[in-house]
């Protein structure tokens, strides 16, 4: 059987603004599917004979994965959480771990969750093309025809061919300066490293034993400490962070003698940056992507993305422009990759734009900060049907509450009450208090926040339903 292993930790800093690191682009729709690239990854094993995935994600991202999990329907994934991030080798013998307790031959096909892949039926082609070499013991990656000298990319060099059409590897090369990666391209025996491998956990995990056995001893002891969170399994952060910090390429794959390569050729994309999603996307005679409410005019190869209001470009060429409710950016096509050097200036300067956008996501629904000032914050509140906030308190803020639609279950100290359409209510400062939507509909609401001091900080939680600190 195949178990499906999806790694979804990335951050994807180069995709800012609209990726940011509490809603990195895994959990985007960045393709021309309205899926976003988590669900499509997740989508794309339809077909292929699999158990349901093992998703890896950080700690941080559980309740967004859980929920855009829940969208498709699909309730058996098992979400393994990361305390902290320790690479790709760790995170899939974790996956390779579980999936060895649960059968002896699992053959493990391990997919990154923020790429693009246009072309499934050639993806399922080529994992039905490697799974023999995966059962028969080999270590098998993909390797991604290249379509032109790229120098974002690892490379693989084939070797000799093992069976018509999969070869073993020679070697595994460093992203290559310009020269170097027109070389390779021009031989036609090197590949794109996808990051993508089929291989059986019982094989992984001998040659773990063999090559990094400190990495598979902290591994199992983070597993066999953990517990189960809802519908999280958490692993032991003091164990898991007593783990090295290793890629699989530098952990295993560079040192077994077993690796082999699948040549995948199915349009496939780590999009990476703005720039490689301008390469993979539907474009007007003129070369633009324009997404959202834009005009443009003598614009060419361009790619703008409007989040929410107008933008227009007026005679310029070869730009990125990406407007959201909190941060524009505007870069030349052949500067895409200083994006994260941008992210960095905010961090080191204390800036919070690169955490989260303006809209939140938690477990319950999501928010919207829509206005703030001296001593006062708006706040635009959507809670699922169903969802409850924890009971909770604040020191230094007061709330009102405007119900817009939908009804909401208050909960006042000793007091719990409805509150309708057009109706509101307020919380004083230090007030134990509770918000219920009891109904079948999005309950939405204004929520007028007015204090000293408004931080998400100052909310001390005394009972949550979703198991928060």
């Amino acid at each position: 059987m195949i178990f499906p292993v999806i790694l979804a930790g990335g951050a994807g800093s180069r995709l800012w603004p609209l990726s940011r690191q509490l809603y990195p682009k895994q959990f985007l729709p960045l393709g021309e599917s309205e899926l976003t690239l988590l669900q499509s990854t997740i989508q794309r094993l339809q077909g292929l004979e699999c158990a349901p995935p093992i998703l890896i994600c950080n700690d941080q991202h559980r309740f967004l994965a859980a929920e855009q999990v829940r969208q498709l329907g699909m309730e058996q994934v098992t979400i393994l959480l990361e305390p902290v991030s320790r690479n790709t080798a760790p995170a899939i013998a974790l996956a390779a771990l579980q999936a060895a307790s649960r059968e002896k031959d699992s053959i493990l096909l391990v997919l990154a969750a923020d790429h693009l892949v246009r072309d499934v039926a050639a993806f399922q082609e080529c994992v039905r093309k490697a799974l023999p070499l995966a059962e028969a013991g080999k270590l098998v990656t993909f390797g991604i025809v290249p379509t032109h000298p790229e120098t974002g990319y690892g490379y693989l060099e084939k070797g000799r061919e093992i069976v018509p059409g999969c070869f073993a590897v020679n070697r595994f090369v460093e992203k290559p300066d310009l020269p170097a990666a027109e070389d390779y391209v021009g031989t036609g025996d090197y590949y794109w490293n996808s990051g993508m491998f089929m291989f059986r956990a019982s094989r992984y995990l001998e040659e773990l034993e063999r090559l990094q056995p400190n990495m598979l001893s902290a591994c199992r002891s983070a597993l066999e400490q953990g517990s189960q969170d809802l519908y999280f399994t958490r692993v032991d952060l003091a164990a898991f962070a007593a783990c090295p910090e290793q890629s699989i390429d530098y952990a295993v794959m560079e040192k077994t003698s077993e690796a082999a390569m699948v040549p995948l050729d199915a349009g496939w994309s780590d999009v990476g940056s703005w720039s490689a999603l301008w390469d993979v996307s539907a474009k007007s005679p003129e070369g633009n992507v324009l997404k959202g409410d834009v005009l443009q005019q003598d614009t060419r190869n361009t790619y703008v993305h409007s989040e929410s209001r107008l933008v227009a470009a007026v005679g310029v060429d070869d730009l990125m422009i990406i407007e959201t409710k909190d941060a524009v950016l505007v870069a030349h096509k052949n500067h895409v990759q200083d994006v994260k050097s941008i992210v960095e200036r905010i961090r080191n300067d204390g800036r919070h734009e690169h955490i989260n956008h303006r809209k939140v996501f938690r477990p319950w629904g999501m928010y919207d900060s829509i206005d703030d000032g001296h001593r006062y914050q708006v706040k635009r509140i959507t809670v699922r049907p169903g969802a409850k906030l924890s009971v909770q308190m604040h020191h230094h803020r007061a709330e009102h509450w405007i119900v817009v639609s939908g009804t909401a279950k208050v909960t006042k100290g000793d007091k719990t009450y409805l509150v309708s359409e057009n109706q509101s209510t307020y919380i004083p400062v230090g007030q134990i208090h509770a918000l219920e939507n009891p109904g079948v509909i999005p309950l939405e609401l204004i929520e007028v926040q007015s204090g000293a001091y408004l931080g998400e900080d100052d909310i001390v939680r005394l009972q949550d339903v979703y198991g928060r600190a």
